[in-house]
């Protein structure tokens, strides 16, 4: 059986290769993402800001599932979220269902068109909300609940129109501009100044409350407008929500103070269903759901343990009863050789030579040395005894022409190894 380390060693690389791509395809991800959506990590994205309202022990969360069940106390967050009709075959939407990327784009300025190409591929997959979901919506916020719509153009849509909101393309949109809160509010704690782009103006029905406005044009670009027991907080710089935004002025403030403000009813959803992000679960993640997945790593590792406990590493080994009854059998086949062959002073000396080898290590001197000279070394380190023995061996060997003599220096040899055993255990205890 070979070695199993390279085994091992293959395994371990091609575990981290796969690890390593992993890692490599969720980091393209914040490319991959559309405009504003929260797994964009490109400045264009808000994957920043959600990822500030979750340190600030804000219940931030991912909306992946269309609008037509909305449970109670949670509050919508559509940045950029288009209410275009995917039918509508002069959309110029480019994540229409039934239009490319950049269909039906003749008549877009060149800006527009500028902003298309800035947008991440999973816009392919980025559905506009629909009639029945703009319903839901509204039912949603006249039964008390807050949705947040930062609008990315000036066309209307069924939810603005309902509660009477109307849109005006601001001017410089390319020019970052210095918002100041209109009054003290909940949704502008700590908030002096706000820099960004902004994209639209607000014309806000009676009864709406004006939160951020134009320093320069002194417009409104951020209201809160009540419809039935609930509100619908609409901004016309979407900018405030990318990452490249977050750093400038009090913009984070003003997130944080509108997520504190908002987050005592329920939690803060994301939508990311309009940005192509669908619910749809495989069975691998609807097993992650439930926990399998620790179950699925827990036999796993049993498994690897079990076969650890069968399997070993290296060369098998030899069982001690093999190994045992293989020498014996070796013995007993080499003796015989020697008999018949009646190789008596070569067996003899054969003794004779390896009990030199072993005298020659205690006596400091060449393990091909003579046996005088071994002799004489261990004379000269007080070791008379086993010189006197080694020398007897050496005579017997010399003089052996039959079994009983070989038998005797095997005797005689056993009896010096017993002398130069004691004699090496007696000096590692002292």
């Amino acid at each position: 059986m070979r070695d199993r380390f390279p085994l091992l060693l293959i395994s371990g690389l091609l575990l981290l290769g796969a690890f390593g791509s992993f890692v490599m395809q969720g980091a393209r991800r914040g490319a991959f993402a559309d405009r504003l959506s929260t797994y964009r990590s490109e400045p264009s994205g808000a994957r920043a800001l959600f990822l500030l309202l979750g340190e600030a022990g804000l219940p931030a969360e991912r909306w992946q599932q269309d609008f037509q069940v909305i449970d109670r106390g949670t509050t919508l967050v559509l940045l950029g979220t288009s209410f275009r009709d995917a039918t509508d075959k002069k959309s110029k939407n480019p994540g229409s269902a039934d239009a490319g990327f950049f269909d039906d784009t003749d008549d877009l300025t060149d800006e527009e068109r500028e902003e298309f190409k800035e947008r991440g591929l999973n816009a392919f997959r980025s559905p506009p909300v629909s009639s029945d979901e703009s319903k839901k919506l509204l039912e949603h916020i006249r039964n008390g609940g807050t949705v947040i719509y930062a609008p990315w153009d000036q066309d209307e849509n069924d939810l603005l129109t309902a509660v009477d909101v109307y849109l005006e393309r601001a001017e410089n949109r390319k020019e970052i501009t210095t918002l100041v809160p209109a009054q003290p509010s909940r949704f502008t704690v700590g908030v002096e100044r706000l820099e960004t782009r902004v994209r639209l103006w607000l014309d806000l029905p009676p009864g709406a409350v004006a939160l951020l406005v134009d320093e320069g044009a002194e417009k409104t670009v951020v209201g809160l407008v009540p419809y039935g027991q609930g509100r619908l907080i609409v901004i016309g710089a979407p900018e405030l929500a990318m990452n490249s935004a977050l750093t400038r002025a009090d913009n984070a403030l003003f997130w944080r103070a509108v997520g504190r403000a908002i987050a005592q009813v329920g939690p803060i959803a994301f939508d990311e269903f309009h940005h192509g992000f669908t619910g749809d679960r495989s069975i691998a993640e609807f097993a992650a759901r439930y926990g399998l997945q620790f179950a699925a790593g827990q036999l796993l590792l049993g498994v690897m343990l079990w076969a650890a406990s069968l399997k070993r590493f290296g060369r098998p080994r030899v069982p001690a009863d093999t190994a045992r009854i293989g020498a014996t059998d070796a013995l007993f086949a080499t003796s015989r050789l020697y008999r018949e062959g009646k190789h008596y002073a070569h067996a003899a000396a054969s003794i004779a030579k390896e009990l030199a080898a072993e005298f020659a290590r205690k006596a400091g001197v060449p393990a091909r040395a003579e046996a005088s000279e071994i002799s004489a070394a261990l004379d000269l380190r007080g070791r008379k005894d086993l010189a006197t023995a080694l020398l007897d061996v050496t005579r017997a060997a010399h003089a052996a022409s039959s079994d009983a003599n070989v038998e005797t220096v095997a005797r005689l040899a056993a009896l010096a190894r017993l002398k130069l055993d004691a004699s090496t255990k007696k000096g590692s205890t002292a």
